[in-house]
């Protein structure tokens, strides 16, 4: 009994989702550079289809992780997003300004910088997006670790600031990482779709009712050449954020779904993501190959780009009043949050595997950029903060 509350109380805690990825992560790279590595990639490409009648989706389990259990991901973080923008942090323009600022900074500048260096190539600039993510459960995590020492006010205003950067997130990917479209799988989305909206509309309160027009609009979204995660994205905008049971008593279908796949979501999900995207074979790589164009415009831009973008943006609106610095907070630790915007490690990951079709052209040089700048990011973002008073 006492072992079994001792489990809860660890799993409860907001440092337990990072040090679980980090773990997987470390175990993914212990495989890749051992004996072990060609049972690792067996793993990765074990094929799974499905086939009911004249549909067939035939992939390999990496790409099933990445298009599949990831629209998951996707529907949680439209959840989150459609929660705190109709009641929550995002719900009045004083509270969105500052962190809806510092987002767009640290999204414009890890993108010029990754620009500079890969200007000449038009398959290398492809990437552009790589730099701009943050990893929310990490940088959190990190925050968590150091107690009462950030105020509550940081911690909302990184939260914030993660979801606005999802957010954009989501749009670039349906921008600007979008192949030849299906135009019949589109109608079929679009159909879905409509009647999605009419179910909210006329209350319906029936979760599964959601789900299985939920799974044809991935199925349509994932066939029409749209990446299948905003499918996840759509389906979250139409989730009902407040019903009526048979027993006419209300209640949020939108924060029920979000809390019970929370869970799974960052105990299953985001590491089994982790475990089949971060396993990079180190031994091919030289210090050569990480400073090429590419590994450097990422290493920099999550490391220099994401907290030049984020402080330097707040910075400017505080001083022309636009927005405020974050009560009980200083300058230093402000800036200590803004290095730990750098971490982008599971969502750089992702956007990686778009950008670059998960080849191997850069020698896993590009997801070790990753790795290193995201580490960075953390290592330094938390002695800021350690010392800051």
């Amino acid at each position: 009994m006492k072992f079994s509350s001792t489990i809860k109380n660890v799993l409860k805690k907001d440092t337990f989702p990072g040090i679980l990825l980090i773990t997987v992560t470390l175990l993914a790279l212990l495989l890749q550079n051992s004996s072990f590595s060609d049972m690792y990639t067996s793993f990765l490409h074990t094929p799974v289809e499905i086939r009911l009648g004249a549909l067939h989706i035939a992939k390999p389990l990496l790409l099933w992780v990445n298009d599949g259990l990831m629209a998951i991901f996707f529907f949680v973080i439209g959840l989150e997003v459609k929660r705190e923008v109709m009641e929550g942090h995002l719900s009045s323009l004083s509270q969105i300004t500052l962190p809806g600022i510092a987002a767009i900074g640290g999204m414009v500048v890890p993108a010029l910088i990754f620009t500079a260096f890969n200007q000449g190539s038009t398959f290398a600039m492809n990437g552009w997006a790589i730099p701009t993510a943050t990893d929310i459960a990490f940088a959190l995590g990190v925050l968590s670790l150091l107690g009462n020492r950030v105020p509550t006010s940081l911690k909302i205003f990184l939260m914030a600031l993660a979801i606005i950067d999802d957010l954009g997130a989501i749009v670039i990917i349906a921008l600007f990482y979008t192949s030849e479209l299906s135009t019949l799988s589109i109608i079929i989305a679009m159909i879905a779709l409509v009647i999605l909206y009419a179910m909210n509309r006329f209350h319906v309160a029936k979760q599964a009712a959601y789900i299985l027009i939920g799974i044809v609009l991935w199925v349509s979204v994932l066939k029409s050449g749209v990446h299948a995660t905003l499918a996840g994205v759509a389906l979250a905008f139409m989730i009902p954020l407040h019903s009526k049971d048979k027993k006419g008593k209300h209640f949020s279908m939108a924060h029920h779904m979000e809390h019970k796949l929370h869970y799974w979501v960052a105990f299953f999900i985001l590491p089994l993501f982790a475990f089949v995207n971060a396993g990079v074979d180190l031994r091919g790589i030289t210090l050569e190959e990480l400073g090429n164009p590419v590994p450097l415009g990422i290493m920099l831009g999550l490391f220099i780009g994401k907290q030049v973008g984020v402080f330097g943006f707040s910075w400017i609106a505080i001083k022309l009043g636009i927005a405020s610095l974050p009560q009980h907070s200083t300058w230093m630790t402000l800036y200590g949050v803004a290095v730990l915007t750098g971490i982008g490690f599971t969502m750089s990951l992702f956007v990686d595997t778009l950008a670059y079709n998960d080849t191997q052209i850069f020698h896993y040089a590009d997801k070790l950029a990753i790795l290193l700048g995201s580490l960075f990011s953390g290592f330094v973002g938390y002695l800021i903060l350690k010392m800051a008073k």
